[in-house]
């Protein structure tokens, strides 16, 4: 393998750890660590997209739309599938499809509420900076489930 070579995979893998401790973050409800991952300052406007909610501009505004996910998420769980990292100079876009696991507050008497299962097509956007690579930007979109039944190809018998 060139020096090229050994220096590109060097950097998807230290992507792929970036994306990785995005979600580790997550998921252990620690927003201190989630934040250090996300571009610092205010030169650099970063932007997310959860599912369902409008676009997010400004660090400010997408640190507390994690915040307010976490105090109101009990369990959630990423299994990420269908992982790609592309890169071109010092940004890096990964897709993948989170395969998520999630309990929200607990009923009456029961240790959690009962889990909901969800697919989330990802992009996450990250620069590289001299502490390391962070993220830019995330999008999120729903990945609608199938809902079993045929499209009406043939009439009615």
């Amino acid at each position: 393998m060139n020096e090229d070579h050994a220096s590109a995979a060097a950097d998807i893998a230290e992507v792929e750890q970036a994306n990785t401790a995005f979600y580790e973050a997550l998921e252990r409800g620690d927003h201190e660590t989630l934040s250090g991952l996300w571009l610092p300052g205010e030169d650099l406007t970063v932007s997310c997209v959860h599912p369902g909610w409008p676009v997010l501009t400004g660090r400010g505004d997408v640190l507390r739309s994690y915040a307010l996910i976490m105090a109101n998420t009990e369990y959630i769980q990423f299994f990420l599938t269908d992982v790609s990292v592309a890169m071109t100079g010092d940004t890096a876009l990964v897709t993948c499809t989170e395969n998520i696991l999630s309990g929200g507050p607990a009923e009456e008497g029961n240790a959690l509420g009962p889990l909901v299962g969800q697919l989330v097509v990802a992009t996450n956007v990250f620069r590289r900076t001299p502490e390391g690579w962070k993220l830019w930007s995330h999008h999120g979109s729903p990945v609608l489930a199938e809902t079993g039944e045929e499209d009406d190809e043939e009439p009615p018998s």
